[in-house]
Parts: structure tokens; C-alpha cells; sequence
């Protein structure tokens, strides 16, 4: 019994003694994350010093929670029933001429897969709807981005997708699909850098 346990103390101090890693180095990312993560607990350091006057409300996704930009404030007809006051056919029957949205095309997916109806519910203009019908919060849009794009949804919940707002100490603060992305038309569109070299342009000519 006593050759067992000096055995089993030999074995401990062998490996310790023989860990290759100096002080400060991991043997994973992992142990790095929640090593590094540690000095951060406790702590005033918060997102909320870098957000500005960018006015957020809290979410919980599974087991993440942290803030999203509030977006109803952000949309200049928002209410929608100040404008729909009539039932939408009723509207679109109207004889002067005169049309809403005249401006907005959707180049999202097929036409055949998405109208207008895919999201915006007629009977409840204030609120967006999902394909099975249930009422959307328009400050929770990513909901309705989730039900064809959950693998970057899955990525955005973690903070691997979007664009993170300050840092990622608590509570952690993100921008939504809709702050970056067109809901009508979420590709972003290729652009020339704010500065680039013009010499060279004249040279591809």
C-alpha cells in the first residue's frame, strides 16, 4: 500500500516536472479563455462605457444574454398604424395614385419563396410575423432572420457573426442582422475603400 502511494506521488511530480509549457503558455485555447477570463470577474470593467447614446435593450438567447441596439425608436414610420389606419386591401384599392413603399423591392430570396406577407403581417402592421405565424417584436427581427439562417445565427449568439459594440466584458453588447444587413436586400454590395490608390486604377486602364 505504501509502495502504491510514493508510486502515485512519483508519477504526479513527474508530470508536473515534465509539463513543457513555461508560466503564462496553455495547453489548449480553451485553458487560455478561462484562465485570461479570470482576471476580468469582479471587475467595473463594462461594455456599456463604449455603447454611447446607442439606446439597447437586453435579450436572452439560450445561454447568452446580453444587449441589442432597440430599433423601433430607429424607424422614422414607425408606428405602422399611424399610416395603416385601413385595412391593407383597402388601402391598395385607393384611386388617388398615390403609393406606399413605392421605393422598396425585395432581393432577399426566390419570389416565388418570399413577398412582402413572408414578414409583415397585414392585420398587425406594428409587429412582424413568422412563417408559422407568430407575432415578432420589431426590436427582435434576428428572429425571423434565424428561421432560414441558423448557422449564423447560431454564430451571432456566440459572437462570431455581427459586430460586437465596445468589448466582450458583461454585459456584452452586439448589433443585430438589420443593423448591417438590408432585410429587403441583405447582400452587401461591393465598394471601393474610403482611400485607395488611384495611380494604380489608371495603370489597370
Amino acid at each position: 500500500m505504501i509502495k502504491q502511494s510514493i508510486l502515485s506521488i512519483f508519477i504526479l511530480l513527474f508530470c508536473l516536472c515534465s509539463c513543457g509549457h513555461k508560466e503564462g503558455e496553455y495547453h489548449s485555447l480553451k485553458e487560455k479563455i478561462e484562465e485570461e477570463g479570470k482576471k476580468y470577474h469582479e471587475t467595473d470593467i463594462s461594455s456599456e462605457t463604449y455603447i454611447g447614446d446607442i439606446k439597447t435593450i437586453e435579450i436572452t438567447e439560450g445561454e447568452h444574454t446580453f444587449l441589442i441596439p432597440e430599433r423601433k425608436s430607429q424607424i422614422k414610420s414607425y408606428a405602422c398604424t399611424e399610416c395603416h389606419t385601413k385595412p391593407l386591401a383597402a388601402l391598395q384599392n385607393t384611386k388617388t395614385g398615390q403609393k406606399a413603399h413605392w421605393d422598396m423591392q425585395i432581393n432577399h430570396a426566390n419570389e416565388n419563396a418570399m413577398n412582402c406577407a413572408t414578414c409583415h403581417n397585414g392585420k398587425d402592421m406594428d409587429n412582424l410575423n413568422s412563417l408559422t405565424g407568430n407575432t415578432v417584436d420589431f426590436n427582435k427581427s434576428f428572429k425571423l432572420c434565424a428561421q432560414c439562417h441558423s448557422p449564423q445565427f447560431e454564430d451571432w449568439k456566440g459572437g462570431a457573426h455581427g459586430k460586437n459594440i465596445g468589448g466582450w466584458a458583461k454585459p456584452r453588447a452586439a448589433m443585430t442582422c438589420v443593423n448591417c444587413h438590408n432585410p429587403h436586400e441583405p447582400q452587401i454590395a461591393p465598394k471601393w475603400p474610403e482611400r485607395f490608390n488611384t495611380r494604380k486604377v489608371k495603370e489597370r486602364e
